[in-house]
C-alpha cells in the first residue's frame, strides 16, 4: 500500500519494455551455452565410474585421430589452457591410457601418444557416448539430428579455421 492507501504497483524491471530485453531462450548463443553445460554434465556422469571427466575423454578422442601430439598442440586443438593439459596428461599417463614418448623428428621433444589401454577405454565408452547424445537430441527426428550435427560441425570447423 502507498501512503495514500492505494495498492503499490508491481515492481517491473527498469528495461522491461526495451526491444533488446528478451527472453534468454530467444538467444541462440545462450541456448548453445546451456546445451554445452548439459552435455558436459551428462558426459561427466557417464564417465564418473572410470574417474575421468569430459576433458580427459576429449584429449583421448583427439589422440585417437593422430599419431601423437605435443602438449602445445593438444592445448591449441582442444582449447584448454596449457597448464590444464599437463594435469590431464599426467592423469591419463598414471592410468596408462597415454604415454609420453620422444618425438620421431626430434628426440629431445616429447609427444603424447594414445596407449592400447586408451584405445580400449574409448571403445568401451562408445556406448555411453551414444546414450548421452541420444538423451540430448531425444526430441529430434533422425533427420533433424543429422542436420543439427552437420550445422554444428560447420560452425566448429569455422571456429577451428579462425584459430589457425
Amino acid at each position: 500500500m502507498t501512503a495514500q492507501g492505494k495498492p503499490a504497483a508491481q515492481a517491473r524491471p527498469v528495461d522491461a519494455d526495451e526491444p533488446w530485453m528478451r527472453g534468454l531462450h530467444a538467444d541462440t548463443g545462450y541456448l548453445l551455452y546451456r546445451l554445452g553445460l548439459r552435455s558436459g554434465q551428462l558426459f561427466n556422469a557417464a564417465l564418473q565410474e572410470s574417474g575421468l571427466r569430459l576433458r580427459h575423454y576429449a584429449l583421448l578422442r583427439y589422440l585417437a585421430t593422430v599419431e601423437g601430439a605435443p602438449q602445445r598442440e593438444l592445448s591449441e586443438r582442444l582449447g584448454y589452457d596449457p597448464s590444464a593439459i599437463v594435469g590431464l596428461v599426467d592423469d591419463l599417463e598414471r592410468l596408462r591410457l597415454v604415454e609420453r614418448r620422444p618425438a620421431p623428428a626430434d628426440r629431445r621433444r616429447r609427444i603424447v601418444v594414445l596407449a592400447d589401454a586408451g584405445r580400449t577405454y574409448l571403445r568401451d565408452t562408445d556406448e555411453a557416448s551414444h546414450r548421452v547424445t541420444d538423451e540430448l537430441t531425444g526430441p529430434l527426428t533422425p533427420e533433424e539430428r543429422d542436420t543439427l550435427h552437420a550445422l554444428l560441425l560447420r560452425v566448429a570447423q569455422t571456429e577451428e579455421t579462425a584459430r589457425t
